[in-house]
């Protein structure tokens, strides 16, 4: 197993074709002016110790010389033994409804910002659990698969908004129903589906659908974001707003935080409703919930103990360059004797 620290130096690479190129014009503009000055035999006699393949020879030199130093400035790592790393925890997807909604103000900034805030302040008190994160408005769309890569999972929940998705609305059940296809292991008993929503569901088979994964095991805990007084749906551009959501008979629509329907939902699939107003509050009823669960234990293989490689590739550099000085473009006396360049031909 190896790793590459610093990727951007394998620009240096790009040298080894322009000096190429330039040896290759060079010699094209030599070989034009010498047949101009006099002919071939006139110019052998004259200069009868240049060597054509010892030019050459350089230029391989040189190149291979900016090829190990690129390579160094890279730093190549190479793990030395393989550790396999054994993790207790808890399977958790997030379901986070981007319906247009969720862009409701009546819970600052809004209730998406507010959904992320709270996934995020969630993760960041795990510690080997295992999540994965779904996104869903008229229909689910999965997000991000079971993983342990927290930063990555930051990075999806991040990149989440209400364009994400064409369908409109705040379809529950099709959360559910995809979340049901995350969770790997048929014995496992610890599946926690954490819904993040504003309740708004217009499904109508949010319930059935909960009831569906709780014989599976699955324990779904609901949290709503936004006010049960509601709010308008802003309508903005470049952050400034320019209207408010209007219904069919030019009224503007009002959206309401749901928390029957939320409660109903965490109730038939034994878990619990959480409202999602205050931060911490959130965090620490879910991180009590996690940690009376039964947590499962599986197996991660890591490479341990990358050690730097670069000083090879370094010590290959300066010996080329070391050994591009000694190879003049002519023949040399000791050398021809030895005849190793075939200047003898």
């Amino acid at each position: 197993m190896y790793q590459l620290d610093e990727k951007i130096w394998f620009w240096v690479l790009g040298v080894i074709p322009v000096i190429i190129l330039f040896f290759l014009v060079l010699q094209i503009w030599k070989h034009k002016t010498q047949r101009k000055f006099a002919d071939k035999s006139l110019l052998k006699r004259l200069s009868p110790n240049s060597s054509l393949f010892k030019s050459i020879l350089k230029i391989i030199v040189l190149s291979l010389a900016f090829a190990c130093l690129a390579i160094a400035l890279v730093n190549p790592k190479i793990g030395t033994k393989m550790e396999t790393v054994k993790r207790e925890g808890v399977d958790i997807v997030f379901a986070i409804d981007v319906s247009k909604s969720m862009l409701a103000e009546d819970i600052v900034p809004n209730r998406l910002e507010k959904s992320k805030q709270l996934v995020t302040q969630i993760i960041n008190n795990l510690a080997s659990d295992r999540i994965g994160i779904i996104a869903y408005a008229g229909k689910a769309f999965p997000q991000l698969p079971i993983t342990t890569d927290y930063a990555a999972a930051k990075m999806f929940l991040q990149s989440m908004n209400t364009d994400m998705m064409s369908s409109q609305g705040t379809a529950i059940n099709e959360a559910i129903k995809l979340a049901k296809t995350y969770y790997d292991d048929e014995e496992q008993t610890n599946r926690v589906l954490i819904i993040i929503s504003d309740g708004e569901d217009h499904s109508e088979e949010a319930v059935s659908a909960a009831e569906s994964a709780s014989e599976e095991g699955i324990r779904i805990f609901t949290i709503g974001v936004g006010d049960v007084k509601g709010g308008p749906i802003p309508e903005k551009r470049n952050g400034i707003v320019l209207n408010y959501k209007k219904d069919n008979q030019g009224e503007t629509v009002i959206t309401r935080l749901n928390e029957e329907i939320l409660k109903e939902i965490a109730k038939e699939a034994n878990g619990e409703y959480i409202n999602g107003k205050n931060t911490n509050e959130v965090v620490e009823k879910i991180s009590s919930i996690l940690n009376k669960m039964d947590k499962k234990e599986y197996e991660s293989k890591q490479y341990a103990d990358f050690k730097d490689q670069f000083q090879w590739f370094l010590g290959f550099a300066l010996f080329f360059l070391f050994l591009d000085i000694f190879l003049l473009e002519r023949k040399t006396g000791w050398l021809k004797k030895l005849n190793l360049f075939n200047e003898n031909l």
